[in-house]
């Protein structure tokens, strides 16, 4: 097998075990009294993405030399990407579920980047392109992508916006986890440039 074929298939399993524990903990929240938001544009992100990994495997020859550079960028977005579903916990979902007496999350990257698990998705799609030489994959599914993006932002912004005066104490996943679940509010920023409660 070649190296380009074991790289997509990583990336294919890494997509189905988020896939999973996405659902896991969707059903979770809907227990909870979780709503979901803009459910029209999840198919779109869906298929989009599916055929952006399904163009990468048809056209990735067997001789396919990796281009290291872009890799490494590539497998070094993915700490940020467990980095911001970790600090989400139990709220992280492919979908835009929004539990209505929750407060937004500001710990991990949340506290300094508003969207940063979307900046993973933005960077991705270009990046695991280019470590195949993919250009031409990378020039069509890299716009696609950020529109697709600005789609979902848009969307998810909508279902947090009465959220945001939520104290942090108020938590119930919090409360039902425990202490070791969340920041002390005294080390989370408090103004709305600084984390959002990012469902996915």
């Amino acid at each position: 097998m070649s190296a380009a074929a074991l790289l997509l298939g990583f990336v294919a399993l890494q997509r189905l075990g988020e896939l999973g524990w996405a659902t896991r903990n969707t059903r979770a929240l809907r227990r909870c009294g979780a709503e979901e938001h803009g459910r029209a544009h999840y198919p779109a992100i869906i298929a989009l993405h599916v055929g952006w990994l399904a163009a990468l495997f048809l056209g990735a020859a067997p001789e396919t030399a990796i281009r290291w550079p872009p890799l490494a960028a590539f497998l070094a977005l993915q700490g940020l990407r467990l980095w911001a579903i970790a600090a989400l916990g139990p709220y992280w979902t492919t979908r835009v579920i929004t539990l209505p007496q929750a407060p937004l999350v500001r710990r991990g990257p949340y506290r300094y980047l508003r969207h940063p698990n979307y900046l993973v998705v933005a960077l991705e799609v270009p990046l695991l392109s280019l470590a195949l030489g993919a250009w031409r994959t990378a020039l069509l599914f890299t716009p696609l992508n950020l529109l697709a993006l600005a789609w979902r932002i848009r969307v998810e912004e909508r279902a947090l916006a009465g959220r945001r005066t939520i104290p942090f104490a108020a938590d119930p996943l919090m409360q039902q986890h425990g202490a070791s679940f969340a920041t002390p509010p005294a080390a989370a920023p408090q103004d709305e440039e600084h984390g959002a409660w990012q469902p996915r």
